[in-house]
């Protein structure tokens, strides 16, 4: 297109790179946008936060929004962006159908960050100690993110797994999905010649935002199960807990005697990471690709994680680490991976081959933008070809808008 191309992001939260991976991902679509020339505002109904990255900085517009509030439809009418970008499901259900009704050829991308359905069914099945069924998955929460998705021009997929299960469980064109993961930089000689070497590192690590359950879940699995064991014969070794917004229920499991610590959020995050010799993330629901784990691949840590802590990350690839599903298996492959040298070397190997071959920013960026452009052009029959999407939005405006409007009258 030669026509200047301006994209709206509206955000769940103001990214926090440090506390999320979700934040970092952010951070890199904007970058990705703004290489093509593109001009980005990035506006969000979420308070502030003592650790939001300064968007300013990047020179982005940044414009605080409110929910249930008809001061957005002049905001975005007088914006006119050519592309809107909704963080989450949620968002697009509060500001997608006020987009459409103002701003009606603005192409509406949906960035899913994980699919919630998959991550709460999983939850659910865990807390009622049974095995996943696909029948769970179809909640209330589903039917919410399903009619989201539908009524998106394109959804961005960070996983592959998700991106079968959306095509094949519930049916949704492929042409309305496109899989994206994380994008980073290339791993090359230079990057490795400052990682630390095995004997100049120690420690496990694990590192997570704890306002996300699997995270929480996951520290408490360590504390209660996999620490105590691992303690008993690498008694030199420490745990060290890593991670943003820790509640109180978080910050009592600290046991300096046992060497459990507890740290709270992580001023440098790769740091933190490049110092351990392993990643420890025993992640047992979740969804989406887990940002931690690509860290450690980027800082030469090798991991030891689950089934679903690497689902979808590394392909056909052997993992930067270990797999292992319970808690002897969990056990041993930590305590091999900490002092054998030579199984450490060959899993740091791993990860460099998966980030290079399955992340690396150049694989996907040309792709990507190319597939947006073609939406733009051909915006009219992309929505024709959707017309369960045309009509679902007919039915939100139909329905959604009166309900904003009497909400905001009440607010008043």
């Amino acid at each position: 297109m030669k026509t200047p191309i301006s994209i709206l992001i509206i955000g769940s939260v103001w990214p926090e790179p440090n506390s999320s991976a979700a934040g970092t991902r952010m951070l890199q679509l904007i970058a990705l946008f703004q290489k093509q020339g593109w001009t980005v505002t990035f506006a969000s109904a979420a308070s502030y936060s003592d650790f939001m990255f300064d968007v300013i900085s990047l020179g982005i517009e940044k414009v605080s929004i409110n929910i249930n509030d008809s001061n957005f439809d002049v905001f975005i009418k007088g914006l006119n962006p050519t592309i809107v970008l909704f963080d989450r499901f949620m968002v697009e259900e509060q500001f997608g159908w006020r987009v459409a009704k103002q701003c009606p050829n603005a192409m509406r991308i949906l960035e899913t960050v994980d699919l919630h359905c998959l991550r709460l069914a999983r939850q659910k099945d865990f807390q009622e100690k049974k095995d996943f069924q696909f029948d769970d998955l179809y909640s209330d929460v589903a039917k919410r993110e399903i009619a989201s998705i539908l009524r998106s021009d394109i959804s961005l997929i960070i996983s592959e797994v998700e991106m079968d299960l959306l095509q094949n469980q519930f049916k949704i064109d492929k042409n309305l999905l496109y899989y994206l993961p994380f994008l980073v930089d290339e791993i090359n000689t230079k990057t490795t010649e400052n990682w630390l070497k095995f004997e100049d590192r120690k420690d496990f690590v694990f590192i997570g935002n704890f306002l996300h359950e699997p995270n929480w879940n996951a520290v408490q699995y360590l504390k209660e199960s996999i620490w105590p064991r691992i303690h008993k014969l690498l008694p030199e070794a420490s745990m060290l807990i890593y991670g943003a917004y820790p509640s109180q229920k978080v910050l009592q499991l600290h046991q300096p005697k046992d060497r459990f610590l507890v740290l709270g959020r992580a001023e440098n995050a790769k740091e933190v990471v490049r110092k351990a010799r392993v990643v420890l993330a025993p992640i047992r629901f979740g969804a989406g690709a887990k940002g931690k784990l690509l860290e450690a691949m980027q800082c030469g840590t090798p991991s030891v994680t689950t089934t679903i802590g690497a689902e979808s990350m590394s392909g056909d690839l052997p993992w930067n680490g270990m797999i292992a599903d319970d808690i002897e298996s969990i056990v041993d492959a930590a305590i091999a991976l900490y002092q054998k040298e030579l199984l450490w070397k060959k899993a740091q190997q791993n990860g460099i081959a998966i980030v290079n071959q399955r992340y690396e920013k150049t694989l996907f960026e040309t792709d990507f933008i190319e597939s947006i452009l073609e939406v733009l052009v051909n915006i009219k029959k992309h929505r024709n070809d959707n017309f369960i999407g045309s009509l679902l939005m007919h039915h939100t405006m139909a329905s959604t808008q009166y309900m904003s409007r009497w909400i905001e009258a009440k607010n008043k």
